[in-house]
């Protein structure tokens, strides 16, 4: 694997990679542990004290918000505070309408299912979900033809957990049966700065507080990226025979990485300079601008764009994509006509 593809695996937080399933010691295990989310964790915090105390499931959960950042250890969270079982799949794993009766016919009692990238159900899978959210019953037709007739099968109360990163995509019926919505957003820098501390003790690492403020700059203020970076910063001062991540070593990891204190990585990068230096810094629309990086437009809105949009440093407006002032800014390029930030849309 070359540096580039190595760079691109860790700063995309949407890939799941070998060691982010390993290091599950990472992952807080208690609503107390969790780092960040602070409006969302008190109200769950309530929600599910509130439920314990009536000895009820909780009320269904829809996790919604980009890649890496916590959602499906939240889900896990909150099966371990009210003390049930946890059972996980997603939506692509659904192929037939009796893999979900399977599922949810061998739940226990208040146990939490979790479903990611629920936006991607089966319609007759979702819709199968529709009563079993609602009334805890599912409809199974047995026999067929004219002998054909329905059985409605109780199930056991159950918290359903749909997780989804693009929930304009989840149906209206679907959406409308959770009862608790969880918005995810980026983290604040300071959250970023004490999940590398806890990260790094668990890793059984110091690292000093100049590196850590670093490394969160870099990471494009998600956890998993965080503990990406943390791990191979490790590596480094590992092979140095260090005992604590230093400054120095994270602007060398970070170099040789290829990434910036933005968090941009070499394509990133690239795609701002073409923007400027062949399409006078737009608009360009999204084809061409693929075309001219080498990549699919779908790699290009799904991987790259969000995080430059995020950052303040690419717009989508109705004539195509146009870069900000403060591209030119971090580039150290100079700006040679007018820009026009009204363009910008949001789209």
């Amino acid at each position: 694997m070359n540096m580039t593809e190595d760079t691109e695996k860790i700063l995309h937080p949407e890939t799941t990679l070998p060691e982010d399933v390993r290091d599950y010691a990472l992952r807080p295990t208690r609503l107390n542990e969790f780092l960040g989310q602070t409006s969302m964790k008190e109200n769950l915090a309530i929600f599910i004290a509130a439920a314990k105390e009536r000895a009820e499931n909780l009320d269904h959960l829809f996790l919604t918000g980009p890649p890496g950042l916590g959602k499906t250890t939240m889900a896990r969270i909150v099966a371990n505070e009210m003390g049930v079982d946890f059972t996980e799949t997603s939506a692509p794993a659904l192929e037939k309408a009796k893999d979900l009766v399977g599922i949810l016919t061998s739940l226990k009692p208040n146990a939490v299912f979790f479903i990611d990238e629920i936006h991607r159900l089966r319609p007759e899978i979702e819709e199968k979900l529709y009563m079993a959210m609602e009334d805890y019953e599912l409809d199974f037709i047995i026999g067929q033809g004219p002998g054909a007739r329905t059985m409605r099968l109780p199930l056991k109360p159950f918290t359903l957990a749909g997780a989804t990163t693009k929930a304009g995509m989840v149906s209206s019926p679907l959406i409308s049966r959770f009862g608790i919505s969880c918005r995810f957003s980026l983290y604040e820098s300071a959250d970023i700065e004490a999940i590398i501390h806890r990260s790094a003790a668990i890793l059984g690492i110091r690292i000093d507080d100049e590196a850590a403020a670093l490394l969160s700059r870099s990471s494009r203020y998600t956890p998993r990226v965080t503990n990406r970076l943390l791990r191979r910063m490790r590596d480094y001062a590992q092979v140095q025979k260090l005992t604590s991540i230093t400054l120095e070593v994270v602007r060398g990891g970070l170099k040789r990485l290829e990434i910036d204190e933005l968090g941009l990585e070499r394509l990133d990068r690239e795609i701002l300079r073409m923007i400027i230096e062949r399409y006078g810094g737009g608009p360009v629309g999204a084809e061409t601008l693929a075309i001219s990086v080498g990549e699919s437009v779908d790699t290009l809105e799904d991987f790259y764009e969000p995080y430059l949009i995020q950052a303040g440093l690419l717009q989508r407006t109705p004539r195509g994509r146009t870069v900000t002032e403060l591209a030119y800014k971090h580039l150290n390029l100079e700006i040679k006509r007018p820009i026009n930030n009204s363009l910008f849309t949001g789209l």
